[in-house]
């Protein structure tokens, strides 16, 4: 069991495999090319698998494979395939940004991913294109169908909102789970690195969301993450996040619900269960602090399993309390480059 000096239990491993991708959103890398690792730098699949398999041993029980875009990476479901062979690890999930998806639903599905995420942040294909840097939208709404085709649910779809960008969208992005088994998340806007808009003048906070949606929709307080269901009737129970960051809720009637996430306004730090490995082997213990710990040197030096293993608890028991986004202090590195 991994437990940090704030008596956390640790079990979430979110593994970024590569700082590159194949879109340039305006928040997570708006420099093209910007602080992107050569190869050698860069963690091999068999050094991943090690590094993980030495985590769930310690008890990690579930790992995110991330990128910037994991689906880009040659070869990505021979490390699929080790990552799902592991021992002990209970849940194996992937975020990606939908673009390759649809060419990689099936497989990803019969290789033992349980569920996946999307990162999607506009409906309107100008907007779309703008706000990545030249996607195309029906890619990924492609790669959504093929997903629930093959049975990757629940499915969900990641949208940050930006005022004055994409806040518009709100509504239309609740509306898809009216008729579709999938799970709208609201993430506020962070202030991470160095930013294709000025984060202050951007930022809405997730309460503002909610008292949209609720003067157009009915919306119920839901109590599970993974399958999120209404709560008792009568039950008020705010501080709800279940095994995760969000709050769940359902439009009454709908098939999918809808989540909030606000790591500014109501930030859930003191729950936080996630470590996250960077594609350059630096275990990374906050999303909003430069804290760093080096895995690959000790590794490529040949350190024993027992001694990465110290490493590691070492690492984990000074995981800081909280992040320092309230403080308006940027992280050093571009999201692309920690891993979504």
């Amino acid at each position: 069991m991994l437990i940090d000096n704030y008596q956390r239990q640790v079990n979430y491993l979110r593994i970024s495999i590569t700082d590159m991708c194949n879109l340039r959103c305006l928040y997570c890398q708006p420099k093209p090319e910007a602080g992107w690792k050569i190869h050698r730098e860069i963690l091999r699949y068999e050094e991943i698998i090690k590094l993980a398999s030495l985590m769930v041993q310690l008890g990690i029980k579930r790992i995110r494979v991330t990128g910037g875009e994991p689906l880009i990476k040659k070869d990505v479901l021979l490390l699929i395939k080790g990552l799902a062979r592991i021992d002990g690890l209970e849940e194996l999930t992937l975020t990606t940004n939908g673009t390759k998806l649809a060419q990689f639903a099936e497989q990803l599905k019969e290789n033992k991913v349980d569920r996946i995420n999307i990162s999607l942040d506009s409906l309107n294909r100008e907007r779309y294109s703008s706000i990545t840097g030249g996607g195309n939208l029906e890619d990924v709404l492609a790669g959504i169908d093929e997903a629930l085709s093959v049975g990757l649910v629940p499915l969900k779809i990641n949208m940050v909102v930006m005022k004055g960008i994409n806040d518009d969208e709100v509504e239309s992005f609740a509306r898809l789970t009216l008729d579709k088994p999938v799970i709208v998340r609201f993430i506020e806007f962070m202030p991470i690195s160095q930013q294709g808009v000025e984060w202050d003048e951007r930022y809405l906070p997730a309460y503002i969301l909610k008292q949209r949606l609720s003067s157009n929709f009915e919306i119920i307080k839901c109590n599970s993450v993974s399958h999120p269901v209404p709560l008792p009737k009568g039950r008020e129970d705010n501080s709800v996040h279940g095994n995760g960051p969000a709050e769940y809720y359902q439009i009454k009637g709908a098939v999918g619900n809808i989540g909030f996430i606000s790591p500014i306004s109501d930030h859930f730090c003191v729950s936080c269960n996630r470590l996250r490995l960077t594609p350059d082997g630096h275990l990374r213990l906050c999303l909003g602090q430069d804290a760093e710990v080096d895995l690959k040197l000790p590794l490529r030096q040949g350190a024993t399993d027992e001694e990465l293993q110290r490493i590691i608890t070492q690492a984990v028991w000074n995981k800081p309390a909280g992040h320092q986004f309230q403080l308006d202090r940027p992280t050093g590195r571009q999201m692309v480059a920690i891993g979504g």
